[in-house]
């Protein structure tokens, strides 16, 4: 290599996160793979996706649905979930106001 190769010029890079060590996920995975537990801390099923919901997922991507909803939420979605709120629980939720 020499002094006015592309890499010679390349000022050294110095990381942004120098104080940080190992993360939990990181210790909790190994822990879970140490013992055989089975592995809560970051959702890793052993089980494979149900196709129906694959081909909806698939389906809404055609349709254009691939980016986050408004702040506020999908209005039909919260007004499902006000009405499984007072199917399961009894409780009267007002899908504008009170679910987000």
């Amino acid at each position: 290599m020499t002094a006015s190769s592309p890499a010679a010029r390349t000022p050294p890079l110095a990381s942004r996160l120098p104080t940080v060590g190992t993360t939990i996920f990181t210790v909790m995975s190994a822990l879970a793979t140490e013992t055989g537990a089975v592995n809560l801390g970051q959702g890793f099923p052993d089980f494979g996706c149900d196709p129906a919901l694959i081909e909806a997922v698939h389906q809404a991507m055609q349709a254009g649905h691939n980016q986050y909803p408004p702040m506020p939420g999908i209005a039909p979605l919260r007004e499902a979930m006000a009405r499984k709120m007072h199917a399961l629980y009894g409780l009267a939720c007002d899908a504008g106001s009170e679910i987000t």
